[in-house]
């Protein structure tokens, strides 16, 4: 198993990267999305297609890159043997965080789909500040290691 891993480390980690981007590029979107489709009137086909886009975005793309990211994650840190350094535990924090963001998210789109509003637009746009803070700070733990 090592000897594969170590043919495929370049590609697993280009893989990684990758699909990181794809997985940011969905949380920084999605409450977006809820901030347009909760300035649409209810009932509305403006809300109906938010709905639909809120689906798409999170079934073809969140959802199957957060799996493909933690399914390359642990192979790499695997690979590497990171398993007992202080960083690593930081940056595995942080992603349990942005994993359960996004479990929130999830359930929010579900109440936006059946009409609930709980949260303003400003809120909203608050929230949407959490993963560009997290992936800051996962490069830095990833990149510079500071403990």
């Amino acid at each position: 198993m090592t000897e594969v891993l170590t043919l495929a480390y370049p590609w697993l980690k280009a893989a990684h990267i990758i699909f990181v981007i794809f997985w940011m590029a969905g949380l920084f979107m999605l409450p977006r999305f809820f901030v347009y489709h909760q300035e649409a009137p209810e009932g509305s086909t403006e809300a109906t297609a938010w709905v639909e886009r809120e689906d798409k975005l999170s079934t073809i793309i969140m959802n199957p890159s957060m799996l493909i990211v933690w399914v390359l994650g642990l192979a790499l840190a695997y690979y590497l043997n990171i398993w007992a350094q202080p960083w690593f535990h930081a940056k595995l924090l942080f992603v349990v965080a942005l994993s359960g963001y996004q479990g929130w998210l999830m359930a929010y789109r579900k109440k936006l789909a059946r009409g609930e509003r709980p949260l303003s637009g400003k809120r909203l746009r608050m929230l949407n500040e959490i993963p560009g803070i997290a992936a800051a700070i996962i490069v830095i733990l990833v990149i510079v290691r500071p403990f």
